[in-house]
């Protein structure tokens, strides 16, 4: 197949450092053109994806992060750059509206955002003429309404990151400075438990900043290291060598990659039951869901559990294989014709799990 992929316009793909979509974008491209199909990425011009990209892409301009106006432009060069395809599969917001997309070429987009009351209504009218997919079950359960052709998990590729021994001593916390992620409540549970938490958190945009200068900053004390946003190879070391990995989130969120990362480290995750979490981690296996009362307790219990089970949970249920795998057989299915563009909701939450 000839697949055409379309990334968002603001991060290059793959990231220089925080960007959980490009950098599943980047995993299904390779992915792709590893599985021998000729792949097309519309991505910023300043990506280094290894395969063909469209060209005359703009630059990435993550000061623009979610502004219409340059998710429209990037959306209208990638479209018009994209002749020839059999496929097109579409992570932004507006490309799966485009009135001027290819005729008779199947669409298929995934939701990378919370499925909300607004979010709705635009996967809704997305339905009508391309596949969605969603990217767990809690995902779609929050829009009953919206058509959901598959659920495919995130996967990475796991065998160029080293297993940890988790001999640190201490917790770890990686995610963006927001009140969502649960770093204040991370804070919390490593003073509860008696053990020192390293923090890498990503805080570029403005309410980031403003977040972590007027609220984070002051609590933090002699238990907490700052140790800013990192790249991959010291995101992977700090998940690596920490006792466990702190997620306790405060909000559904569709899919913790950061998750997958820490198990791939064979780091056990503690966290919120909330979201996406209880299909990822194995209560008693690869870490402990809970109440935010509860966490604090479970450290010394995932101190205790088989880190090379965390790892495995990454090869055999989320790796990049496995992802690429799940949305080549839906490719094939559109292309060929025995594929309806969309299924019934509930038909879609069996799909590929």
């Amino acid at each position: 197949m000839r697949i055409g992929l379309v990334a968002g316009p603001w991060i290059t793909v793959p990231p220089a450092a925080y960007g959980g979509t490009e950098r599943v974008v980047d995993s299904l491209a390779r992915g792709f053109a590893a599985a021998g199909h000729e792949v097309l990425l519309a991505a910023p011009s300043d990506s280094i994806c290894p395969v063909p990209r469209v060209a005359r892409m703009r630059p990435s301009a993550p000061e623009e992060l979610n502004l219409a106006k340059a998710e429209l432009s990037h959306v209208a060069r990638a479209y018009k750059g994209l002749g020839g395809v059999d496929i097109i599969h579409d992570h932004t917001l507006a490309g799966p509206l485009y009135l001027h997309r290819p005729e008779k070429i199947p669409v298929v987009t995934t939701i990378h955002c919370r499925l909300d009351a607004e979010a709705a209504d635009i996967y809704g009218a997305i339905a009508r003429k391309a596949s969605v997919i969603a990217i767990s079950r809690d995902q779609a359960s929050h829009a009953p309404d919206v058509p959901v052709a598959r659920v495919i998990h995130h996967g990475m590729d796991a065998s160029s990151v080293p297993l940890g021994t988790g001999s640190g001593g201490y917790l770890c916390f990686v995610g963006r400075a927001s009140p969502d992620k649960g770093l204040l409540e991370a804070v919390a549970i490593a003073r509860q438990a008696g053990i020192p938490l390293r923090i890498a958190v990503k805080m570029r945009e403005q309410d980031e900043v403003g977040y972590f200068r007027d609220v984070v900053a002051p609590i933090l004390g002699p238990n907490e290291d700052f140790v800013g946003e990192v790249d991959d190879a010291t995101k992977y070391r700090l998940m690596g060598d920490a006792v466990a990995f702190l997620n306790p989130i405060q909000w559904p969120e569709p899919f913790g990659l950061v998750m997958i990362e820490a198990l791939a480290t064979g780091t056990p995750v503690i966290g919120t039951a909330v979201g996406s979490a209880p299909e990822i981690i194995d209560h008693g296996t690869t870490g402990y869901l809970g109440e935010m009362d509860q966490l604090a307790g479970f450290v010394q219990r995932a101190a205790g559990l088989d880190r090379k089970a965390c790892r495995r949970a990454v090869e055999e249920r989320f790796s990049e294989e496995r992802m690429v795998n799940d949305y080549l057989r839906l490719f094939s299915g559109l292309v060929g014709g025995t594929t309806p563009a969309g299924v019934p909701h509930a038909a879609g939450l069996h799909q590929n799990l």
